[in-house]
């Protein structure tokens, strides 16, 4: 009888809404690619099978009751970047890329660092929440440093556009959680006066010619792009009419473009559709942050994993239309590959987590939840 209240509270907690919202996504996404290339989509069920598996690890994995892992997860992750480095194997000129000997296979670590720091993050707020008016200086600065020490080494790599969501991310969280506003009002003013200097000293050259081929001509990708998402229309055009992703005018097109293929596809309609789609989910996400007030751990992955959809469409988005110069960003939950549903899912378990075990006290050492009789009383 005890067990199943208590299950029932887990299920209660559970927010089956956000797995809702993503059912869309994934659905629209397999049928894309299974248009370009259906070897590819053989692929995309794996990874779907991949991540669901991850998913259930991460969602039953009691996060609050061995937070002392945390620190220790966040440094080891440090270390793997560090021996990016050193061990790193170097793909198309960046060197990214960790191999486990013996099996061969190749880990980012850059990529499980947004984990990392999301948890350290909570970690670190829940022990020290914020004031009333918010962090004062020191405060930030302490934080500061979990989310600067990992961007700096990703930017070495180097990448950059990984190592900016990870920068915004994080201090996208911070301004959720708290902070005062004379401190922002004195970032903003820093980094603009420090703009100049960072681009002239701070970007290697490919960098600059992205921004060069933005600010200019576009780039042969980018022209292609704006072809199949101008001959689409307002309500698409037939497989066969989709010339641009079919004669293979549109590079990556089931990857970092292809969002072009759905404007080439479904027209105005299907992309606007989609992004009210990842806006519905973005809302849901800072919902569940701002109502959740006092419990941190919840503040900082649903406003984390906001920002991260937020940050991830909007770049993916313009650059296919050339409004943002052309980074690796994939369209979250969306385009072909592995990695990014694999760590999106990692971090939606964790979040379901948090939410379904918040009043179960054998996962929350510090719930006062006790059990009497046949109920659960907080």
């Amino acid at each position: 009888m005890h067990w199943f209240q208590f299950d029932r509270r887990i299920i209660q907690q559970f927010n089956f809404i956000l797995i809702l919202q993503l059912i869309p996504l994934f659905i629209l996404s397999s049928y894309l690619v299974y248009e370009i290339k259906p070897s590819l989509f053989n692929k995309q069920l794996i990874y779907y099978g991949l991540s669901t598996g991850v998913f259930f690890i991460a969602f039953l994995i009691p996060w609050r009751k061995y937070q002392w892992l945390i620190p220790i997860s966040y440094w080891i992750n440090l270390g793997l970047l560090l021996s990016v480095d050193i061990f790193g194997k170097k793909i198309l000129g960046a060197r990214r890329w960790i191999e486990i000997p013996i099996i061969h296979i190749t880990i980012q670590p850059s990529e499980f660092i947004k984990i990392t720091v999301l948890l350290m993050l909570g970690y670190l707020i829940v022990r020290n929440p914020p004031p009333k008016w918010g962090y004062d200086l020191k405060m930030f600065i302490t934080l500061s440093l979990y989310i600067l020490i990992p961007f700096v080494l990703i930017a070495k790599e180097p990448d950059l556009g990984t190592g900016l969501v990870l920068l915004l991310t994080g201090f996208g969280v911070l301004f959720i959680i708290g902070v005062r506003l004379r401190i922002w009002l004195t970032l903003l003013i820093v980094i603009g006066l420090s703009a100049p200097i960072i681009y002239s000293h701070g970007l290697k050259p490919y960098q600059k010619q992205r921004i060069a081929d933005f600010l200019g001509k576009p780039s042969y990708h980018v022209q292609q792009s704006i072809i199949a998402i101008g001959s689409g229309g307002m309500y698409g055009q037939e497989k066969e009419n989709a010339t641009q992703t079919q004669l293979k005018f549109l590079p990556v097109s089931s990857t970092d473009f292809i969002f072009a293929y759905l404007g080439e596809r479904f027209g105005f309609v299907g992309m606007l559709s989609t992004i009210l789609l990842y806006a519905m989910l973005i809302l849901h996400l800072l919902y569940i942050a701002i109502s959740n007030k006092k419990d941190y751990f919840i503040k900082v992955f649903a406003s984390g994993m906001a920002f991260l959809f937020f940050i991830y469409m909007a770049v993916n988005i313009s650059m296919t239309m050339g409004l943002a110069p052309v980074v690796g960003l994939p369209l979250p939950m969306f385009s072909h590959g592995g990695t990014s549903f694999v760590i999106f899912a990692i971090i939606f378990g964790i979040l379901e987590n948090l939410l379904a075990f918040r009043f179960y006290f054998m996962y929350n050492t510090d719930s006062k939840i006790t059990m009497t009789g046949t109920k659960i009383s907080l």
